[in-house]
């Protein structure tokens, strides 16, 4: 498994590097799709894209969008360990981002999307005092 061009092999044409990079740039926005749409709740409604069914909905999303760059990992490496790994990357990654730190930073239950509670530490509960429903009808 080497990362380098095979020895021996025909220099690249800037025509086939530009391509490369273009084709690197559009696999970058792909893999990035899934994360960002998430953003879209405001606009599409929270119920498209939150809680469990959302989560699923994106991941899938995401394998999908991933496919071509499997295809590639799969034709260059000539195995499939390659796209193996790279799915279980995919997966701890999209796990990790949808159940630890997301919940982490909204405060929100990944299954139910709903926010928690707010809990305020140090602030004071309301209290009654004694005789004070006396003034209320």
């Amino acid at each position: 498994m080497t990362l380098t061009a095979t020895p021996g092999a025909a220099p690249r044409s800037p025509l086939t590097t530009a391509r490369a990079w273009l084709t690197a740039a559009l696999g970058a926005v792909l893999g990035l799709a899934p994360h960002v749409l998430h953003h879209v709740g405001l606009i599409a409604g929270t119920a498209f894209v939150a809680g469990a069914g959302g989560n699923a909905l994106l991941y899938a999303l995401g394998l999908l969008l991933s496919v071509p760059m499997l295809r590639r990992l799969h034709h260059r490496f000539g195995t499939w360990s390659a796209p193996a790994i790279a799915i279980a990357v995919f997966t701890g990654m999209f796990a990790l981002s949808a159940f630890v730190i997301g919940p982490a930073v909204t405060g929100s239950s990944p299954e139910t999307g709903r926010q928690s509670p707010a809990v305020t530490p140090g602030a004071p509960l309301p209290t009654t005092t004694p005789g004070h429903a006396g003034h209320h009808p």
